[in-house]
């Protein structure tokens, strides 16, 4: 399977993904024109990593986003679906105790409620198949109080600039692509899938019906990718309590 179409049927995403994985780091910078490397930075810096939080990084890909956050002393746990991404960040990373990768599946995390200081996702939320139901499992798995950053890809809210965006997308991301990647057919999708996301407002909209609160977003890069926060409530614990005793 060289691509996945956007029904993003799971077994298609990951066979891609795995198809990627070799060049993966590589083709982002060049598609992105360096600017990769900021926005992760961006990311890294709203999760606010501290020394003992344990994070949750999902859809992790070779570990690039992972190492960054294990600087100041947080432990990671790299989730990917792809076997192919565990694989070589593994490889890459295997002299940094800080971080331990697993295979795992955005809609059924094998994690226990409450278990992290921090979830985190950079430009996966896309490829899931059902992002919403991710969102639930983003938020029972982050501890009360805890905090969740999505980096994703966006839509510019000026016109002019939304326009040349999507043409950039459509017809030079594709030529490049033919240079850069083992495999071009792959980032066909990702093109495809990054023009079908919704806009700032939606997905915002979709982490206070998970049960977020204090969401916000900031543009990075004029809008082409938006940093999303929202952190789950200091008393839901005793929220979910009172549910199961009910």
């Amino acid at each position: 399977m060289s691509r996945a179409d956007l029904n993003k049927q799971p077994e298609q995403v990951a066979a891609m993904f795995d198809q990627v994985s070799t060049h993966y780091d590589r083709t982002n910078a060049v598609l992105s024109v360096g600017n990769a490397a900021l926005w992760r930075m961006a990311a890294t810096r709203a999760v606010a990593p501290q020394p003992g939080d344990r994070i949750l990084d999902i859809a992790a890909g070779t570990g690039t986003s992972s190492a960054a956050l294990t600087r100041t002393g947080a432990h990671v746990v790299a989730a990917d679906f792809s076997a192919g991404m565990i694989r070589v960040g593994r490889e890459r990373h295997a002299d940094n105790p800080l971080i331990e990768f697993v295979q795992a599946d955005a809609t059924a995390l094998p994690f226990a409620d409450n278990e992290f200081d921090a979830v985190t996702i950079s430009f996966g939320l896309r490829n899931v198949v059902e992002p919403k139901k991710a969102l639930a499992e983003f938020y029972r798995v982050t501890k009360p109080g805890g905090r969740l950053v999505i980096c994703e890809f966006s839509t510019p809210p000026v016109a002019p600039i939304c326009a040349a965006y999507f043409a950039y997308l459509h017809h030079v991301m594709p030529l490049v692509v033919k240079l850069a990647s083992s495999n071009a057919e792959a980032y066909d999708y990702l093109g495809e899938s990054i023009a079908a996301w919704p806009d700032q407002s939606t997905l915002s909209g979709w982490l206070r019906d998970a049960g977020y609160q204090a969401v916000a977003y900031r543009n990075l890069s004029l809008g082409i990718v938006a940093l999303h926060r929202g952190v789950k409530p200091a008393n839901a614990a005793d929220a979910t309590a009172a549910d199961t005793t009910s």
